[in-house]
């Protein structure tokens, strides 16, 4: 016998699964024949077969050959054959004899060749089918004797026997009751006895499984037992008289339930998940499954014994992995495991207790799918040697170049994921590469300017990795690296001044004209022949100019280091630099220029109004200077009074106190209540110094005895200044323009609202082209006349047709129309006066007719009138042919027509 020495336990079983692979390898390479290996396969199963139930597994050989074999069964309404030759239940249905047999075929799809096997199943032993047992004695206990007395003392009778426990098989078919032992008390030949039992089972949940006959003390059980919910019965004999008084001490009787192979085995999840890296070397544990049995686990009965049924796919082996078959580890037996070709396993477990004996076993399947996770073993490749891109210089965060790789591994995963780094070609860092995360691509971008008159092109090596590094024993291919060349695009770039800002220094108070310094910018597109122009873009104070070519900066105006747009002695000044590329750029410069103080600031009094007791005592006024210039243009300073006017000196007395105040003080002893104006000459130390004759405007008051003014006035100007006269001034325009627009407002609504009453329905009117003048009446001359009269009476439209709306507003009313004479047709000269005077009269006693004095109203004639057309009338050459003395007959209403026409020369 062959043994291995220092082998561990746990390799044992693979061992023995390789060697006993290589010998069926080996005996099948040496005698191999196509077809089932058994001329007839058995199974053992229980009396009720359930549908989709594996029932066994039939084997068929190939002879490593790559046939393609269907199974048949010769009972498909009962049986059906997998792929792998396992044997299922199609429906539930109970075992018989009829349905143990059948066949199974197997037939070859290509050639047709066709092979057959037998079949028979058989049916679990039950009790009901064991043999039945001649009639035996029913086993008798006895209850011991009790303890008896002698010579005053108690003394047990020796006993040498223990109660034996019952054993009761579960799941037993009857008859019910089912007798089981006799319960005895020796003493029941002198004593009616009465028998019982207690405890669970009996009088206890549950109840009613054991009971005993009273009277001969026959223990029966009453129903099957079921062990996997009790095992074990602890009950208590008792015996009794018929009065109910205890006779023996109660025995205790223990029914076993004896096991039967009642439950199949059950996986806990029908559906098992595993994983396992590819590559992995045999005998990496891969996974668990377990399956438990509610059979006794001590017992055959539920002992479990694991074995894979089938592997699908069955590529590179069909047998890439083996399992324990007592505790259920997967581990792989067999290399090749590569997720890029089979990504997943799916493996048939089989559970049998009875230690897996295949005839008296039961047995249940689950499925245990094995993912193959990826390892980085598939480096990434680029798509293409040399990659090309361009970038104008000083452009940044601008893809130049997207670079493409290929790799095999699982997407979006560390072992997929590429990362780019540059490993030559950029020197100072001024690209980058960015991974894409969806497609995996790298964007070569630009971090930092580049500059196109220094490099017009880069050539750059860069090498593609992944976020993990490579499985062992794989390196990076030539692929992995590629080139990538940028071109710099040439753009025109802003001129820049240098230095920026220029400082100069100058004294204060330089004149117009005079030329500070120069500012002359920078092209940087040395390759590009442009000229360069210069403006002014800010200067607050106006003060400078530049020369548009040669950036000479001269003033315009004096420097005053004391003006408010400079801030710290120093002005600042921008100007423009442009030059004429395309597009045309532009770059800015500043100009400061520090202002050095000059004494052109005479000092001033400060404060400039204060009050003072009518007494010197007990207050005086303290006072100081301002100066505008700096050291050492400014104090300390000199305080005097002026000579004249000479009240000044007589009042008033002051003392310089130090550099920068002095004392106001009265010099008389009362100076009348009031505001007095006293000038005082303030010197600065400059050299020369510069002064100045200041006012301060003091305030003479009544004091208290505190030295505090007591009038309430204060100091007030005596009269408005200039702002509060221009403000007052424009006030009164703005009054008057308000004024001015309301009162031409209101006229032209006055116009508007009579021209709206002159016609109430414009549109209907047919005199809208009649002119409304602003005539008052006739004249002296002519006031007696009644031009209405001048209508055409025949030819007036009827007032009762006329439609409501349209009438004018300085129409007369309806009423009784007079009755005015009507001129024929061709009257004679001389009726035309006794024509007037008629209508005259008949107007005078018409009441509707307007007074005198009124606005007279012309109506239209229409276009019916009877008079003859005037166009006829000439007064031209022909109207000196023409006698009009006539107009003499006509009355003294008619003179001044004739003497215009009948005068002669005149």
């Amino acid at each position: 016998m062959c043994r291995i020495a220092g082998a561990p336990r746990t390799l044992l079983p693979l061992l023995a699964a390789l060697l006993q692979a290589s010998v069926e390898t080996s005996g099948e390479i040496a005698l191999c024949k196509t077809g089932f290996p058994e001329d007839v396969y058995s199974a053992v199963l229980p009396k009720d077969v359930h549908e989709g139930q594996p029932l066994l597994n039939v084997k068929f050989s190939n002879c490593n050959r790559k046939r393609k074999v269907q199974y048949e069964s010769s009972e498909p309404a009962d049986f059906k054959v997998d792929e792998d030759g396992t044997v299922y239940a199609v429906r539930s249905f109970p075992l018989t004899a009829e349905q143990a047999k059948f066949l199974i075929y197997a037939q070859d799809k290509e050639t047709q060749e066709k092979w057959q096997v037998a079949v028979n199943l058989s049916r679990e032993p039950t009790l009901t089918e064991e043999p039945m047992k001649e009639p035996h004695e029913i086993e008798e206990i006895v209850f011991p004797r009790q303890l008896a007395k002698h010579s005053g003392a108690l003394q047990r009778q020796k006993r040498d026997w223990v109660i034996p426990p019952i054993n009761l098989p579960e799941n037993s078919r009857g008859p019910f009751p089912q007798e089981l032992v006799r319960i005895r008390s020796d003493r029941d030949k002198n004593l009616s006895l009465r028998y019982s039992v207690t405890g669970p089972g009996a009088d206890q949940p549950p109840t009613g499984i054991f009971i005993i006959n009273p009277i001969s003390g026959q223990l029966s059980v009453t129903k099957p037992l079921d062990r996997e919910l009790i095992a074990r019965f602890h009950l208590r004999a008792h015996a009794v008289d018929i009065n109910g008084n205890q006779v023996e001490n109660p025995i205790d009787i223990v029914i076993n339930v004896i096991d039967m192979n009642d439950n199949r085995p059950e996986f806990l999840h029908q559906v098992w998940n595993g994983s396992v890296p590819e590559g992995s070397k045999p005998g990496t544990y891969v996974m668990t499954v377990t399956a438990i049995d509610a059979d006794d686990p001590n017992a055959l009965n539920g002992m479990l014994r694991y074995r894979i049924l089938s592997q699908a796919p069955s590529t590179p082996s069909p047998n890439m992995f083996t399992i324990n078959n007592e505790t259920g580890d997967i581990i792989t037996v067999a290399t090749g495991l590569d997720r890029e070709k089979v990504q997943q396993y799916t493996l048939i477990i089989q559970a049998t207790d009875m230690e897996g004996n295949p005839t008296y076993g039961l047995s249940n399947t689950a499925t245990a799918v094995i993912t193959v996770t990826d390892v980085n073993d598939n480096p990434p490749e680029f798509t293409a040697m040399t990659f090309y891109g361009e970038v104008p210089e000083n452009r940044v965060d601008v893809i130049v170049a997207n670079l493409t790789v290929t790799d095999k591994d699982q997407p979006h995963t560390p072992a997929w994921n590429a990362a780019y780094r540059i490993s030559g070609g950029d020197p100072t860092g001024r690209f980058a590469i960015l991974t894409d995360p969806n497609s995996n691509d790298g964007l070569v971008t630009v971090v930092k300017p580049i500059d196109f008159e220094t490099n017009r092109m880069f050539v750059l090596t860069v090498a593609a990795e992944n976020q993990v590094p490579l499985a062992k024993g794989i390196q990076h291919p030539p692929q992995s690296t590629a080139t990538v060349s940028v071109t710099v695009i040439d753009v025109n770039e802003n001129p820049y001044f240098a230095p920026n800002p220029k400082i100069i220094r100058q004294e204060e108070g330089l004149h117009a004209g005079t030329m500070l310094t120069t500012l002359t910018a920078q092209d940087p597109d040395r390759y590009m022949q442009q000229n360069i122009r210069y403006t002014k873009l800010s200067d607050p104070a106006n003060w400078l100019k530049i020369d548009p070519v040669n950036g000479q900066i001269t003033t315009i105006a004096v420097l005053d280091r004391e003006s408010p747009n400079v801030k710290n002695n120093i002005y600042n000044a921008t100007f423009l630099a442009s030059d004429n590329g395309i597009p045309p750029m532009s770059g800015t410069g500043t100009l400061q220029i520090y202002l050095l103080d000059i004494n052109d600031n005479a000092p001033q009094v400060l404060p400039q109004e204060a009050e003072t007791c009518e007494t010197p005592e007990p207050n005086s006024i303290n006072i100081t200077a301002l100066d505008y210039d700096i050291d050492p243009n400014a104090g300390p300073f000199a305080f005097d009074l002026p000579l004249s006017p000479v009240t000044i000196k007589r009042n008033w007395t002051i003392n310089r106190l130090n550099g920068d105040f002095a004392q106001l003080n009265l010099k008389i002893k009362f100076l009348e209540a009031g505001i007095y104006e006293v000038p005082i000459i303030i010197t600065d130390s400059g050299n020369p110094p510069k002064s100045n004759i200041s006012i301060l405007r003091v305030k003479v008051c009544q004091c208290d005895s505190n030295g505090d003014c007591t009038d309430v006035d204060r100091i007030v100007g005596a009269g408005l200044g200039t702002g509060a006269i221009i403000a007052i001034l424009l006030c009164i325009i703005i009054l008057l323009i308000l004024v001015l627009m309301f009162v031409v407002w209101m006229k032209r609504r006055d116009k508007e609202r009579q021209a709206k009453q002159l016609l109430i329905d414009p549109e209907d009117d047919v005199r809208d082209n009649i002119l409304k003048y602003d005539e008052e009446g006739g004249g002296e001359e002519d006031q007696d006349y009644d031009l209405s009269q001048l209508q055409q009476p025949d030819t007036v439209e009827p007032d009762a047709i006329k439609p409501v709306g349209i009438r004018r507003l300085d129409e007369r009313p309806i009423h009784a129309e007079p009755q005015y004479p009507v001129r024929s047709a061709a009257p004679h000269p001389g009726d035309i006066g006794d024509f007037i005077n008629e209508g005259l009269k008949a107007a005078d006693n018409d009441p509707t007719a307007p007074p005198y004095d009124s606005l007279l109203v012309f109506d239209y004639e229409g276009s019916g009138s009877t008079a003859g057309s005037l166009s006829s009338l000439n007064s031209s050459s022909s109207g000196g042919d023409q006698d009009y003395d006539y107009l003499n007959d006509w009355g003294p209403r008619f003179k001044k027509l004739a003497d215009m026409y009948g005068g002669g020369d005149d």
